[in-house]
């Protein structure tokens, strides 16, 4: 089987490390790739916005399966595109990808579908948005209603930040159009966690829990990022809590689906806050979360190319999907001044020095003259496994302290 994967960060990487131990995958491509993820399939330089090229070099190479792991693409409809050419493509179509490529449709299809989530309400006007601010009271939740990178979600403590977070987004476009909308939430209190589930028209599979730390700083301090590290499982799992959320949000969700009409084979990623109310959901995404997959992907006994091959066939069902019971640990380490202004083009040295059981995931790398040097905010994630997260990110912290960069940031805290 001849597998394209789509994409350039390290989620992007931890699907190209697992297909490549698999034993019907016979060539792994990956548009456009990065430094790392050279080792485990032949890099591509197309963007993994241009549908176009990369449907006609899935055509013209033979490609059994294309694995789309952005968004971007997604919600661009490249799937449609690809169906339309008969190629077989793993993820949802364009109208199934507005899940994630506008909020406020998921938070209509959680109201309509009765899946708890944060009261809400939806502005396009910003002196309405202003004038209604403080019925939500503080602090507030106000999300960009399109794709924003990961960054679009701002939580103001007070009145000023609000207005100041509302004319950002909505006047000052800080986001571009992504901002021409916005959704202004009630704040959740409790704990944050994510789930993955593989989805088909007929089936919801839950992956294994992860625990996503999107601080910048230790402690759950400072700005939001795409995400400083993972674990799983995740702490907070419990038999309890994984039936209340496959009835109340899994179950509801893939019927709504159903009401719908709606075509749902791929990734479903939910995002959710546990609270003294039960379990309510933040947000879906229609990917690979990133840096849950490097987590998750590093615990999957089963062949993923299995899997995917019987999502697209709506066999879901017929598939046993099975996980290590070590559990792992992926921290990620930024560029200084991430998820600001930060400086790319920095050496990186070190990783020829670490243990055998430690693997290096590539988010933001590229060679030059070369050296392996940064190119992103995210770097690289450094990724193991134990029978225990602590005795597992002990291994990820002491290989740490070997790898350099210059500005080299990363949290001290996760798993711990």
């Amino acid at each position: 089987m001849k597998i394209l994967v789509v994409g350039s960060g390290g989620r992007e990487h931890a699907i190209c490390w697992k297909l490549k131990q698999e034993k019907d995958v016979e060539k792994i491509y990956c548009a456009p790739g990065n430094a790392g993820i050279a080792d485990s399939a032949e890099c591509v330089d197309i963007k993994d916005s241009d549908i176009e090229k990369l449907a006609v070099f899935a055509e013209e190479n033979g490609i059994d399966l294309t694995v789309v792991g952005p968004e971007v693409p997604l919600v661009m409809g490249i799937v449609d595109e690809f169906a339309k050419r008969g190629l077989r493509v793993f993820g949802p179509n364009k109208e199934c990808a507005t899940f994630e490529g506008s909020k406020a449709f998921s938070k209509e299809f959680m109201i309509r579908n009765n899946i708890p989530t944060a009261k809400y309400k939806e502005y396009t006007d910003l002196d309405e948005a202003i004038a209604e601010i403080d019925s939500f009271g503080y602090p507030v939740v106000i999300k960009a209603d399109g794709l924003a990178a990961g960054k679009g979600v701002v939580i103001p403590e007070n009145r000023e930040d609000a207005i100041k977070t509302l004319k950002e987004m909505m006047s000052d476009k800080k986001f571009g159009s992504a901002g021409d909308k916005v959704v202004v939430e009630e704040f959740l209190t409790g704990i944050e966690t994510s789930i993955l589930a593989f989805v088909d028209n007929n089936t919801i599979v839950p992956m294994e829990s992860a625990k996503d730390h999107k601080k910048v700083n230790n402690g759950e301090k400072g700005l939001n990022t795409g995400g400083m590290g993972t674990f799983s499982p995740s702490e907070l799992w419990t038999e309890e809590l994984a039936e209340e959320i496959r009835v109340n949000v899994l179950e509801r969700t893939l019927q709504g689906f159903k009401n719908d009409g709606l075509d749902y084979r791929g990734i479903l990623f939910v995002g959710i806050m546990i609270t003294e109310d039960g379990a309510k959901v933040l947000e879906y995404n229609v990917r690979f979360g990133d840096p849950e997959t490097q987590s998750v992907l590093f615990r999957l006994k089963t062949d993923l190319s299995e899997i995917m091959n019987a999502v697209i066939d709506n066999r879901l069902s017929e598939v046993e999907i099975e996980y290590t019971d070590e559990q792992a640990i992926c921290v990620i380490l930024t560029s200084g001044g991430y998820p600001e202004d930060y400086e790319k083009g920095k050496e990186i040295t070190g990783l020829d020095s670490l243990d055998d059981d430690i693997v290096v995931f590539h988010s933001g790398t590229k060679m030059s003259d070369g050296k392996l040097v940064t190119n992103g905010g995210r770097v690289i994630g450094i990724t193991s496994k134990a029978n225990t997260v602590s005795e597992a990110a002990d291994k990820v912290y002491e290989n740490i302290k070997r790898i350099n960069f210059e500005g080299m940031h990363y949290r001290t805290d996760i798993g711990m």
